[in-house]
């Protein structure tokens, strides 16, 4: 009998707030459920605001004042035939064990969970969370406070000792976020070429900016782009370039 694969445990990790780390995880995990045939499991570790579970009290209620998105869910349900993706909040500390109880009840193993993690390293259970990974993605913008403090953290990251239990280190990969296309492209060439030289990873699909970033699904727009119970529509992943991202992101990880 073939043995079962455990599902991969993944975490867009920033040290530095403002950068994305939620947008990308809500992003990733609805077009990968809705859209794309894998089954998600979402660890909302960001205590105490625990962002992504908030998220998606807005998204229940957004649904239900808005016919259009009313009229998606149910177009969704009705061609996927399966319910939203578990968001689990847990403490940083308490992450794997409570994603690992929560897998032992779900009626459908998850191919793949998302870890939601605080901001802040030193916060208890941070790095054993890490460390614990499968996968990293870090993302980057083009300032240079920003490059340093992930640059000094992921190389700092990926000397640490392996964690009691872990086999290997995860991988790391840094990808470019919020890319402005007027921004000289010699400046992204700079930093890529420090990056190379640390011998870090980057992925080569960089998304660009957009203000749909920030605007939740609410009853004011029709259209979906952040929302934890729809995908973001086809039209708008392009524009961001965030549909060749989930290209690149899948052929990494290997799903």
């Amino acid at each position: 009998m073939e043995k079962m694969k455990k599902p991969l445990k993944v975490s867009i990790y920033t040290q530095k707030g403002g950068v994305g780390k939620s947008t990308i995880t809500t992003l990733l995990a609805s077009a990968l459920h809705y859209r794309l045939g894998f089954n998600v499991l979402v660890m909302d570790c960001d205590f105490p605001q625990y962002s992504l579970s908030n998220m998606r009290e807005r998204d229940k209620s957004a649904i239900m004042n808005s016919e259009y998105h009313k009229k998606a869910a149910m177009k969704q349900f009705q061609s996927i035939n399966k319910k939203a993706y578990p968001i689990i909040k847990s403490k940083a500390d308490n992450a794997l064990k409570t994603a690992l109880e929560n897998v032992g009840q779900l009626l459908v193993e998850p191919d793949i969970i998302f870890f939601d993690l605080p901001g802040t390293a030193n916060t208890k259970g941070v790095l054993t969370a890490l460390q614990a990974m499968d996968f990293i993605f870090s993302p980057i913008t083009a300032d240079r406070l920003v490059v340093e403090s992930t640059l000094a953290f992921s190389k700092a990251f990926l000397q640490l000792p392996p964690s009691e239990g872990e086999n290997k280190a995860p991988a790391l990969w840094l990808f470019w976020n919020q890319v402005d296309g007027r921004e000289k492209t010699g400046l992204y060439k700079a930093y890529q070429d420090v990056i190379e030289e640390l011998d870090l990873l980057i992925m080569k699909t960089g998304i660009r900016d957009s203000k749909r970033f920030r605007k939740e699904t609410d009853d004011t727009i029709n259209y979906v782009f952040r929302s934890s119970l729809l995908p973001a529509e086809l039209q708008l992943l392009k524009v961001t370039r965030f549909d060749l991202f989930i290209v690149e992101f899948l052929r990494i990880i290997h799903l």
